[in-house]
């Protein structure tokens, strides 16, 4: 048995991976006492104890738990971080598989990667295949747009919405300085920040990611089946992205809530040459715990 604790486990993802890994065949989940969450010294002895540790922490609190286990003899337990901290810090790999040939292989192999964001995997799913195939280039002007359920944004959020406090919609980050940016210009390839327009809405989970493309804009003016048959190509065989070939008239957010997939769409009007790359997913599936376990069982040697 793989022993597994998870530093933040009452909150929203780290129940989610709780409630995903409890059942385990392979994994035996520690906890710390709660009285001792904040002691140092007790979580430093019980990381000494585990294979692997979950930071589903504030930033500043997974930095320092990273350092209690960087004081360790051979650097601690392999560590897991869902938080916003290392997601493009050196020495630290991304935790999405499907990002390129050979990503699963360097999670397996690594004592340290950092979950994705949920933004982010649908961004980075749609972006990445199209500006490695040379339909998209690095500098082009984009922008993504997106709604998440409310559990998205954490216990406040979910309390205002479940209280019937909270508008039923509402866009926010108008300032465009969402956390998710860096790691979504990273590793989509981009060298150009894109603009990000994140809402949410009154539903609890599940997420939409959407991006508007001129075609006669891009290079070799590319036609809808083009761009579909880029990310078709890219995500050959992936278990858990599928790149879907039907053009409903409206998507809804929530049909993959509770699963660790994710649908890509190519919609459009090819008379009017505009496209719209969509990505559906569960904000808290492939977008947080459910991507949490896949890397888990990954890391683990599970998988």
């Amino acid at each position: 048995m793989a022993t597994v604790f998870i530093d933040g486990e009452a909150g929203t993802t780290g129940l989610g991976i709780r409630d995903r890994l409890a059942g385990h065949a392979h994994i035996e989940l520690r906890s710390i006492d709660a009285a001792l969450r904040k002691d140092a010294a007790a979580k430093q002895r019980l990381l000494a104890e585990v294979d692997l540790v979950i930071l589903c922490l504030p930033d500043d609190a997974s930095r320092e738990t990273v350092r209690l286990a960087d004081e360790l003899a051979g650097g601690g337990p392999k560590i897991l971080d869902a938080s916003t901290a290392h997601r493009v810090a050196s020495g630290w790999v991304y935790g999405f598989a499907e990002l390129a040939a050979g990503q699963a292989d360097a999670i397996r192999s690594s004592r340290r990667v950092a979950n994705p964001g949920c933004y982010a995997t649908g961004a980075i799913a749609l972006l990445r295949p199209l500006v490695e195939a040379g339909l998209v280039p690095l500098g082009f002007p984009l922008t993504i747009n997106a709604v998440s359920g409310y559990s998205g944004g954490g216990k406040s959020m979910i309390e205002a919405y479940e209280s019937g406090a909270a508008p039923s919609f509402e866009l926010y980050a108008l300032g465009l300085e969402h956390k998710h940016l860096p790691e979504i210009e990273a590793y989509a390839g981009l060298s150009r920040r894109p603009l990000f327009v994140p809402s949410v809405g009154n539903f609890r989970q599940g997420m939409l990611v959407s991006i508007p493309l001129h075609l006669d804009d891009l290079p070799g003016q590319p036609t809808i089946a083009a761009l579909e048959h880029a990310l078709t190509t890219f995500y050959q065989g992936s278990a858990h992205v599928k790149v879907m070939s039907d053009h409903p008239a409206k998507i809804e957010p929530e049909a993959l809530n509770d699963t660790n997939g994710m649908e890509l769409r190519v919609a459009g009007n090819e008379a009017y040459r505009q496209a719209v790359l969509i990505a559906r997913l569960d904000n808290l599936g492939k977008g947080a715990s459910g991507a949490a376990v896949q890397n888990v069982e990954l890391m683990l040697g599970l998988d």
